[in-house]
């Protein structure tokens, strides 16, 4: 199974954010030490051309990110400062995920160990999120005629509203978010399928709803490729959450995601989105699984 990373590539920042982006290294490590790319090296992506940013972001926004004139409103939006570090970073976790999706649509399964920057709107940045990776990767896979028709499931715990946004005209692109009802961002956008839960949901109440969401978005989309936003934030332990899923409840999640897919013969390209647990060995748990899961679909 093809795995692409980019820690290597990782923000100077403050010391207030430093500690979830640690979670991306140390996930590679474990991936890495445990073979889940099953003998093929991880790969370390290109970035994302000004062609294929474009698609989704408007000319005046790219040309503010790249030449570091981005207002200071804008910097505080986004959440951390310009450097030309945040603008490889943001380009090569846009790439990992097309890749991701060039490789899914050849095998069937594939992994980012990056991505899920849904914030990201078509003209300005939002939440930690520069460029709308899956956006991006979408629309890439329709021009290099990998797919008509695609289908974003975005189970991070924050709902997708740069994704929805960007792709709010596109018909053949359906976005499905499961999230919770009353975090970040307090003003959502709509999806083409949004299933929005209460604080505290617990794993079956989670999973049921995933399921008839899921059922829903794949007989409406009919796709020929899935990217599943496969956020660690619903866990208990988020500091940014306001679910309450344990890590068996997440892998669950992940299973029952890939195995319907599977079932239904939709190549899934998986990025990791958020994770913010108190305790980062969480997060990397639960990302982990993700990928182990993966993995085992690919064998």
């Amino acid at each position: 199974m093809q795995i692409f990373y980019t820690d290597q590539f990782e923000l100077p920042l403050p010391d207030g954010h430093r500690f979830p982006m640690r979670k991306y290294a140390i996930l590679r490590d474990r991936v890495e030490a445990a073979n889940l790319s099953q003998g093929e090296q991880l790969r370390v992506p290109q970035g994302a051309s000004c062609e294929q940013i474009l698609r989704a972001h408007d000319a005046d926004y790219l040309k503010r990110v790249l030449s570091g004139t981005l207002a200071p409103s804008e910097i505080r939006r986004i959440g951390f400062p310009w450097t030309e570090q945040m603008v490889e970073r943001s380009r090569r976790s846009s790439g990992a995920t097309v890749e991701a999706c060039r490789a899914a649509s050849q095998h069937g399964v594939a992994v980012s160990l990056a991505g899920g920057t849904h914030h990201a709107f078509r003209g300005h940045g939002a939440g930690f999120c520069v460029f709308n990776d899956c956006a991006i990767a979408a629309l890439a896979m329709q021009i290099e005629g990998r797919a008509k028709r695609i289908l974003i499931i975005d189970c991070d715990v924050h709902q997708g509203d740069g994704t929805a946004a960007i792709l709010a005209d596109d018909s053949s692109v359906f976005t499905f978010s499961i999230h919770a009802a009353k975090n970040f961002p307090f003003r959502k956008v709509e999806s083409d399928l949004d299933i929005a839960l209460p604080d505290y949901c617990d794993d079956e109440t989670y999973l049921s709803a995933l399921h008839d969401g899921l059922c829903y978005a794949l007989s409406a989309s009919r796709p020929d490729l899935a990217i599943y936003l496969a956020g660690a934030d619903p866990f208990e332990g988020d500091r940014l959450g306001r679910l309450s899923l344990s890590k068996k409840g997440l892998a669950r999640r992940d299973q029952m995601l890939f195995t319907t897919c599977t079932d239904m013969s939709v190549p899934v390209a998986t990025v990791m989105a958020g994770g913010y647990a108190s305790r980062i060995e969480d997060t990397v748990d639960i990302h982990f699984n993700t990928v182990r899961l993966a993995a085992a679909i690919h064998r």
